[in-house]
């Protein structure tokens, strides 16, 4: 059956609303082993649309890893185009990755990565010092992503008298401090139990549903289904993309 042009016209309007945040083209990276040359990305070409969900999967090997840190301008290509906000990222220094990783990258990690001495508001408030905020300013902000993320009555808490869950909602809150344009995650619930990890899959979902953009590397079918869009990887290659 053909779908009704309104509806067409609809589907044609959101389309074009989300435009495309990352492109990647015949993106390589190889590592020099001695006499070898690993192949860790062979040639990958794929495009991610603002306000999407992915689960990038794979196992051990596959290349998801390395993808993830290409994304984050943790490390540069071997060669191919990487445009972040169609800006060309693949070759730019150290010190211009630094400052598109402050400023439009925000990063979840398995462990946290949360410093033991600060409290939940300094460790939210961290990403925003190094960007100059006034203090009054970073405070309020910190207060207010504290509260989205469940943990406004935990401001003057530190790591060690939180949970888990508590403590990887703290990192969410702190790679959303920057108004990020994409929001990175490394097995976001690697490290906790199945109850947790399932809440903060919830959160990301709403985070997602609020318009965040959201690409998270994971091993896991269940927490990958989750993700609105899934990036099979095998031997540094796509093998599929999936849709749900």
């Amino acid at each position: 059956m053909n779908q009704d042009p309104v509806r067409r016209a609809e589907a044609a309007a959101r389309g074009r609303e989300r435009e495309c945040i990352i492109r990647m083209r015949d993106l390589w990276k190889i590592y020099k082993m001695g006499d070898n040359r690993v192949h860790a990305l062979a040639g990958i070409s794929a495009e991610f649309r603002r306000g999407e969900f992915w689960a990038i999967m794979g196992s051990s090997g596959s290349g998801k890893s390395t993808m993830l840190n290409l994304l984050g301008c943790l490390d540069r290509p071997s060669k191919g185009v990487y445009e972040l906000e169609d800006k060309d990222v693949s070759r730019l220094s150290d010190d211009a990755l630094s400052e598109i990783r402050l400023k439009r990258i925000g990063f979840i990690f398995q462990s946290f990565n949360l410093i033991a001495q600060m409290t939940v508001q300094e460790n939210i408030e961290l990403p925003l010092f190094y960007q100059g905020w006034e203090s009054e300013k970073s405070r309020d902000r910190a207060a207010e992503l504290a509260d989205r993320v469940g943990l406004g009555d935990r401001l003057d808490h530190r790591p060690t008298e939180l949970s888990g869950g508590q403590q990887q909602r703290v990192a969410v809150a702190r790679a959303l401090a920057n108004d990020p344009a994409i929001l990175l995650a490394d097995e976001p619930t690697g490290n906790l139990d199945s109850a947790t990890g399932e809440q903060i899959m919830t959160l990301l979902g709403q985070l997602h549903q609020s318009g965040v953009t959201v690409i998270m590397v994971t091993h896991e079918d269940e927490i990958a289904a989750h993700a609105s869009h899934q990036m099979h990887m095998r031997d540094g290659r796509i093998d599929r993309i999936e849709e749900s």
